[in-house]
């Protein structure tokens, strides 16, 4: 199975081709500071003629549904609906937070997947490795990190994702020793881990699959705001 991955959830974008039987085909990283509307399509095409294939060789499109960028999960989604509808291909969604966690490689320490929501927040959730099986342990949330921590201070934990490196003196600061870091080149989500991921998982419906959020827009906050004062 070749599987195309689409992550845009972040400000660090990923796209990948993944061969079930070989591995990453090809796969580009970037930090982008355009919008990733403005740069998606090039990199996909660019690891099509990275691994010499063409849209019609591929089985399923992978995505990340969220949490992260709501503008970036909307750009990720629309452009992977759009690709697997034209291909007539499988569509499927990861979850942004179980991406990261598989950045982890096997240890006896719970994992915490955080991303960067801003203002001391972060979206995260909780993981264990059972066996060579990576289990989620927990919700997943949006919170300050600080409140979030309070409840993990005495357990050695491995931090990944962009949420680590942003609030990195936090997490040091309530956790102290107990606190491990991922390697910050690894701490972001891969579309070469998505799509491997991918193989796994059920097909969603095209038609109904959505984006993730967890937490509202700051255009729905700000509505509400605005609601409660009248």
């Amino acid at each position: 199975m070749v599987v195309l991955g689409i992550d845009a959830s972040t400000k660090t974008g990923s796209v990948a081709l993944y061969d079930s039987e070989i591995g990453i085909l090809s796969e580009i990283n970037a930090n982008i500071r355009l919008n990733h509307s403005d740069s998606l399509m090039s990199i996909v095409d660019m690891v099509f003629d990275l691994a010499k294939l063409k849209p019609k060789d591929i089985d399923r499109v992978a995505v990340s549904i969220g949490p992260g960028s709501f503008t970036g999960i909307r750009v990720g989604v629309g452009t992977a609906k759009g690709l697997a509808y034209s291909i007539g291909c499988d569509i499927v969604g990861v979850n942004e937070l179980d991406i990261l966690a598989r950045t982890i490689s096997q240890t006896s320490n719970k994992i915490m997947s955080l991303i960067d929501a801003r203002k001391g927040r972060v979206y995260y959730s909780v993981y264990e490795y059972n066996g060579d099986k990576i289990e989620n342990v927990s919700h997943y949330g949006a919170e300050e990190l600080k409140l979030i921590l309070e409840g993990y201070k005495d357990e050695k934990i491995t931090f990944t994702g962009d949420g680590s490196i942003v609030y990195k003196e936090i997490i040091d600061e309530v956790m102290g020793e107990n606190a491990i870091y991922n390697l910050k080149s690894n701490s972001m989500v891969r579309a070469g881990i998505m799509a491997e991921m991918a193989v796994e998982k059920d097909a969603d419906n095209l038609y109904t699959l959505e984006p993730y959020y967890i937490s509202k827009t700051q255009a729905e906050r700000e509505k509400e705001a605005r609601e409660k004062k009248k």
